[in-house]
């Protein structure tokens, strides 16, 4: 027998900063029965719940599963049925490569009623809090956001379009491939073209590392930086440090 308060609200947890989250995904937590949540979501978050609330962790990590995705579907509705208001707390934004709809879906195909509630994706937030825009005005006209890797571990085929663009380039789950970008990037934008590295976002040990495609890969080997991480390619990725510069001389003449 169905739960007449059966429903799943699918939050973003936003970058990874706990106090990045949306004042709506914060009243979603503060009514739920079971919170389902991710690697990439900040545990401290789970403090807005109810302490009857069940807290199940089922994160996915780069060559770690720790629940199959058709697993977590299934406990979505069991859960739902059997206990009532279901959060899917997801790590940035449900929907920017993070299957949430695929889970929203399978809820509402079993006749679970269905909340969205955005968060703010790291594609765009870690990036800015690094002093990099993706756009600005006379340097670029769009930026892109594309996996690194596919389900069957190949590279993203958009990657050589993305690479022949003069976009700025936003790469989530792109580490591991990371020879293999450089390498495709460096064909169609040279080696001098800007690019950095961000790893643990907007968190209190993130790490950072800037470079050219021709001197990356020995930076990210000697720095260790390594997933979870985005990759960041584009002439914006230079605007930091020319801002730097500036203040510099201006500071030098006055």
């Amino acid at each position: 027998m169905k739960n007449s308060e059966a429903r799943l609200s699918l939050v973003g947890a936003g970058p990874g900063d706990s106090e990045l989250i949306t004042l709506k995904a914060v009243k979603a937590l503060e009514t739920a029965d079971v919170i389902l949540y991710d690697a990439l979501a900040n545990e401290a978050l789970l403090a807005y719940a109810p302490e009857t609330a069940m807290k199940i962790f089922v994160g996915k990590s780069a060559g770690m599963h720790y629940r199959q995705q058709k697993e977590i579907n299934r406990m979505i509705v069991n859960y739902a049925v059997s206990c009532g208001h279901v959060v899917r707390l997801k790590g940035g934004d449900p929907y920017v490569f993070g299957r949430g709809h695929e889970e929203l879906e399978y809820a509402e195909k079993h006749g679970i009623p269905t909340t969205y509630i955005p968060g703010i994706s790291s594609a765009m937030a870690v990036p800015g809090l690094q002093g990099i825009p993706l756009t600005k005005r006379g340097v670029n006209e769009s930026f892109w956001v594309v996996t690194g890797t596919l389900k069957d571990h190949s590279t993203a085929r958009d990657l050589y379009f993305a690479a022949q663009s003069s976009a700025t380039v936003v790469i989530l789950m792109g580490v591991k491939k990371l020879p293999e970008i450089v390498s495709l990037f460096k064909e169609y934008r040279g080696e001098d073209e800007a690019i950095c590295l961000i790893q643990n976002g907007s968190k209190t040990n993130e790490r950072s590392l800037r470079g050219a495609l021709h001197n990356i890969l020995s930076l990210q080997e000697e720095a260790k930086l390594a997933a979870p991480a985005i990759i960041v390619i584009g002439q914006v990725v230079r605007e930091k440090l020319l801002a730097e510069i500036q203040q510099k001389e201006l500071a030098w003449v006055t």
